[in-house]
Parts: structure tokens; sequence; C-alpha cells
């Protein structure tokens, strides 16, 4: 079966959470949730489950026997019973996969709305090109001209387009299924971040995702009693940014050195700022799992802001760009139409 959503994954932590801390056990919690799974596969991923608790009488392997869970929860579940706090570790697991989701969709709407926009540009520009232009070309001809110049260049691209269409599928099928390597393989993710970064808005926006996601482990990590070393272990296998990993393996390299975490953090730039001092006092505080959690719910809202912001630029920007594409190509044949027209 194939493994589970991030939002699926949310809603079973819930569960489990609200289970937990009204005191059932997770055996009997997992039997309450098979009770009201509603479709087939629900059914066989907690009968599984069940069956496999029945057995070991522990909830991690049983996950982990699924087949369907992520890693990182599998090695939280695992702590939270080594440390008798699974009821926590559910509720805050809950809470980071929804985060996970939520910034999923912000790269998801960052990433489709554009490529659509372009999309539809090419498709439009197409059509004019191979249908629009050459009944321009005939009317020029019944009215004794030829298309020169700039106009008669459009007409022989357009000319070229229907001419060879086939190759043009073709490569836009390899475009296709170049998109979805980028899109879909992990590989793919790796090379277009590596592309994207170089471009600061998609750099700042990256940064922040990056962040986010390690401010939402460590939080978790430390709230289940885990030291920093160990949660920093751990956050590393949730970051995909290849360049704030440099930036974790430098952290973890200071503190091998004999430097305490929030100092590690801040000479690593993992965060800056006011973060840093936020991080700074909350270790002499002894709050730093409190502290990570607001860092990654503000990250979590800049990200959305910045995507909001990307978007709303794109737009405009788009739309104005295949309009002066269309209006350059129509003029290119009214303007020399309608000097002949009056000239008549």
């Amino acid at each position: 079966m194939k493994p589970l959503s991030n939002l699926e994954t949310a809603a079973f932590c819930n569960q489990m959470a609200m289970i937990l801390k009204s005191g059932i056990s997770a055996l009997e919690g997992v039997s309450i949730l098979l009770e009201d799974a509603q479709t087939s596969d629900e059914k066989e991923i907690l009968t599984k489950v069940y069956d496999t608790i029945q057995e070991c009488g522990l909830l991690a392997p049983a996950l982990q026997a699924a087949n369907v869970f992520p890693a990182y929860l599998l090695r939280m579940v695992q702590i939270g019973e080594e440390t008798g706090t699974l009821d926590e570790v559910m509720d805050a697991l809950e809470a980071y996969y929804s985060r996970e989701d939520s910034i999923k969709k912000s790269i998801h709407s960052a990433l489709t709305y554009p490529l659509v926009m372009i999309v539809m540009m090419l498709l439009v520009i197409i059509v004019l090109l191979t249908k629009v232009m050459p009944i321009f070309h005939q009317v020029f001809l019944q009215l004794g001209r030829e298309m020169t110049g700039f106009s008669k260049g459009i007409l022989n691209l357009g000319t070229i387009l229907s001419t060879y269409s086939l190759v043009f599928v073709v490569i836009a099928a390899v475009i296709a299924l170049v998109l979805v390597f980028l899109f879909k393989t992990r590989r793919g993710h790796l090379l277009l971040m590596r592309l994207a970064y170089k471009a600061k808005p998609s750099q700042n926006i990256y940064d922040k995702i990056a962040a986010s996601r390690f401010a939402s482990a460590m939080n978790l990590t430390l709230r289940s009693g885990m030291n920093p070393e160990r949660g920093l272990e751990y956050a590393r296998e949730l970051i995909d940014d290849p360049f704030f990993l440099e930036k974790l393996q430098c952290c973890g390299e200071q503190m091998a050195q004999g430097e305490d975490f929030s100092a590690a953090l801040q000479k690593s730039r993992i965060f800056t700022g006011v973060y840093a001092r936020m991080i700074s006092i909350s270790g002499k505080a002894g709050t730093t799992d409190e502290t990570m959690g607001k860092i990654a719910a503000q990250y979590e809202e800049d990200v959305d802001v910045q995507t909001s912001k990307l978007i709303s630029a794109l737009e405009p920007t788009l739309v104005m760009i295949l309009s002066v594409i269309v209006g350059v190509i129509l003029f290119s044949v009214m303007l020399p139409l309608l000097g002949i027209m009056s000239g008549l």
C-alpha cells in the first residue's frame, strides 16, 4: 500500500493522542479506530497494527509492520514509549505533520500556478501562429499583396510549427517527462531545489521552509526528553535542502567542540537576528523546546505570506507578457493591412 499522506498521518496522530490522553491503552485505541474505519485500506492498515500490538505489546513495531507510516513518526513513537510520553509525542506529531502538509501545499501553489499560466500562454501563441496568421495571409493575397518584414517572419514561424508539429509534440512530451521527474522523484526534487535556490525569492522561501522543519523537529524531540545532539541527528533526516544541511553539519561540529546548543545554532547561522536572540534566552531559561515551536510557527506564517506575495505578483506579470506578445503579433499584420485598405 502507498504511504500515508501528511494529512492522513496528522489525522491518525490526532486520534491516537486523544485516545491516549483519555487513559485508553494503545491496543484499545487501535481497536476503536478499527471499528470506525470507513475504507478497506484503512481497515487493512489498522488490522495489521492491531495484530502486531497483540503480539509484541508495543505501538512502534506495529506501525512499522503496517509499512505506510513515515520513518520519523516511527522513531518518535519509539522514543515516546521509552520515555512514557507517547500521548505528548502523538500530539506533537499531529501538529508537525499538519504543518508539513501546509508547507507542501504552499510550495505546490507557488510552482503550479506559474506553470499553468505559461502553458496557457504557449497554447494561445501557437493558435495565433498556426491558425490566425494563415487567415491574414490569405487576406493579403486577395488584396494583391504579400506579408513582409516582421509579419512575414511570424507567418514563417507558424508554418514551421504546422509542418513539424509531430517534432514539437515529441519535445513537449519530453518536457512533460522532465517536469514529472522534477516534481515526483526525490532526485528531481533535489535538482529542482538547487536550480530554484539560485533565484533570490525562492532561495529565501526554501531557507524558511528548512528552518521551519528544523525548529518543528527540535521542538518535538526536545519535548520528548531527547538531548539536543540526538535531536539534531533526527532533524537532519527531515531536511531536503542541501544548503541547510551544511549548516546543520556545522552546528553538530560546534557542539562536538564543546559549544552549547544555542551558541552552536548562532555560530552556524541556522537562526539569525531575533530568532537567534530568542534561542539564546530560552537556552538559559530552559524553555528551548517551547521557543522552537514558536519559531516553527512564525517561519510557517512567513512562508505562507511570501508565497502569496509571489503568486500575486506573478499573475499580473504573466498576463502582461501574454498581452504584449499577442498585441505584437496582431499589430504586425493589422497595421500593414490597414495601410493597404486605406490606399484602396
